[in-house]
């Protein structure tokens, strides 16, 4: 069984991401050493907070370049939540901050203007939302949502959302209070969900499988 490292780089609660790898089956290790992370089989960046706090503790540690290193390598990688909005190039989150790249886009506050600029959006999304399949998909296979049913509720606790450069990257989307928002993208080896699968119930259990085994 290939081992998921997850990358502990200071911040964020790694004990729920373990154990919902480990009930999904993996056998896992958590480890800060960049070059523990460069020779895994399977990476998972996990994390919670601002976008540039958890750019400055992977940076000070090395483990940025590590984590790009071996996603150019080839190594599976998901990002979950803040996880995965630092794949991308930039976020505007609190001024203009730089990410990993290693997925071109961007990441910008969910607008607070409600879709019919009376009500205003709630912001943080916080609570489950069903994911859906974007304009240009109509199946999961091949992701680690392969054996997610269309609608599946999973558990979502942002204030900013990814925009990747290319569309065809958007691997699901869900409706928030009249936005579509962007669930999950991937790009090859690199797959990033803004939902939390740790926190997701069966369905998220069941993606982390997947993940294992893809």
């Amino acid at each position: 069984m290939n081992t998921v490292t997850v990358i502990d780089y200071g911040i964020g609660n790694l004990r729920n991401v373990v154990r919902g790898l480990e009930r999904a089956g993996a056998q896992v290790q958590t480890s800060m050493n960049p070059d523990v992370v460069r020779q895994a089989d399977r990476l998972v960046l996990p994390g919670v907070g601002a976008f540039a706090v958890g750019m400055a503790e992977l940076s000070l540690q090395g483990l940025d370049h590590a984590v790009s290193e071996a996603a150019r390598a080839g190594t599976p990688l998901l990002g979950i939540c803040l996880g995965m909005q630092m794949l991308l190039d930039h976020s505007e989150e609190n001024g203009i901050h730089s990410g990993l790249g290693i997925l071109a886009g961007n990441v910008k506050a969910i607008p607070g203007e409600g879709v019919n600029r009376v009500r205003r959006r709630k912001i943080p999304h916080i609570g489950w939302s069903a994911l859906q399949y974007p304009p240009h998909r109509s199946h999961w296979r091949d992701s680690c949502l392969a054996g997610t049913q269309r609608g599946a509720f999973c558990y979502f606790v942002h204030s900013y959302m990814v925009v990747p450069e290319n569309p065809t990257q958007i691997l699901a989307q869900c409706r928030y209070e009249g936005l579509a928002v962007n669930a999950a993208i991937a790009q090859d080896n690199v797959t990033g969900l803004q939902f939390h699968p740790e926190c997701s119930g069966p369905h998220g259990l069941k993606i982390l499988e997947q993940f294992i085994k893809n």
